[in-house]
């Protein structure tokens, strides 16, 4: 364990893994309003989008359309989710500089997720990210029920660690170990990440959580004591994974952003742009935002110390 660190990055991952399991379709407008105002509120890395079969995740179906037009800002990375080669085509002829790959430590969820092992699916994205890399784009590496998978139970920390450096054999240069499911408590992450961090460099590391049962920020301290500097949110909580029946949206951005500002933590994300960003979605999926600084604004949600 270490001091906390002084800076932190997010990974905005609401247009894409909160959009994802929003049954209302949300015109490609609107997206890309919404992803203009987490520009504004001052998020410098979105995943944009997946390019993944429409049939499969048909609010994602746009994304031929939404990656060509994403806003254009000085020092704003853009990824899109690639599940295969005809994907990484697609994502490609539109542009795309930085890809990322999903597998995870559970057969059980791969096998329902993209009918396939995770060890087929290491050898299908060894040829995806190698393309990608030679194409001159980045990859970033998933690790889907790093701690709990809704099939298989618990997951021996022993599988991540092999799962990912894995990825970063195959040319990944940031591993996301994912609570897909939302069920990790700190002791959970600390297991893990002893274990993945004697492998990967901390550097190399991001933490992805889902708040199904309330421990996200209590996840995020946790990572934070061993030097974590980069984790994943979707602005309003958002998202949901079909096939992890009873995972909840992700941590929001918008307490994140809170909790790291309370700790004197530079983020360089402003919380009232992402209560903005929150109000809009909130009307284009035509439901109520639950984050905690959504609920309890304006009076209470100061980031003063």
């Amino acid at each position: 364990m270490t001091a906390l660190p002084r800076q932190v990055r997010i990974v905005e991952v609401g247009p894409r893994d909160g959009l994802q399991n929003e049954s209302r379709p949300v015109p490609t407008d609107r997206k890309l309003a919404f992803i203009a105002r987490l520009v504004d509120a001052g998020l410098r890395e979105i995943e944009a989008t997946s390019f993944v079969n429409p049939k499969a995740i048909p609010q994602l179906a746009d994304a031929d359309e939404i990656y060509p037009r994403l806003p254009v800002a000085p020092g704003v990375t853009y990824s899109a989710l690639v599940p295969n080669e005809r994907g990484l085509d697609r994502a490609l002829a539109c542009g795309a500089r930085r890809i990322a790959v999903f597998t995870a430590a559970s057969d059980a969820f791969t096998e329902r997720n993209i009918r396939m092992s995770v060890d087929e699916s290491l050898r299908v994205f060894e040829t995806v990210v190698g393309r990608a890399r030679n194409a001159g784009a980045t990859a970033r590496g998933y690790v889907s029920t790093a701690f709990v998978c809704p099939y298989a139970g618990e997951i021996d920390p022993r599988r991540v660690r092999e799962v990912s450096q894995a990825l970063v054999d195959l040319g990944c240069d940031e591993i996301a170990v994912s609570d897909t499911v939302g069920r990790a408590v700190p002791t959970n992450v600390q297991r893990v990440l002893d274990e993945v961090l004697a492998a990967i460099d901390r550097d190399r590391v991001a933490l992805h959580f889902h708040n199904t049962c309330g421990t996200a920020l209590a996840n995020v301290l946790a990572g934070l004591h061993y030097g974590i500097t980069c984790f994943d949110a979707a602005t309003g909580g958002l998202g949901g994974c079909p096939y992890a029946p009873g995972a909840s949206g992700n941590l929001a951005t918008e307490d994140l952003v809170y909790f790291l500002d309370r700790m004197g933590i530079e983020t360089g994300v402003r919380l009232d742009g992402l209560l903005t960003a929150a109000a809009e979605i909130s009307r284009d999926i035509d439901r109520p935002i639950t984050s905690h600084q959504w609920t309890r604004r304006p009076a209470t949600c100061k980031t003063e110390q």
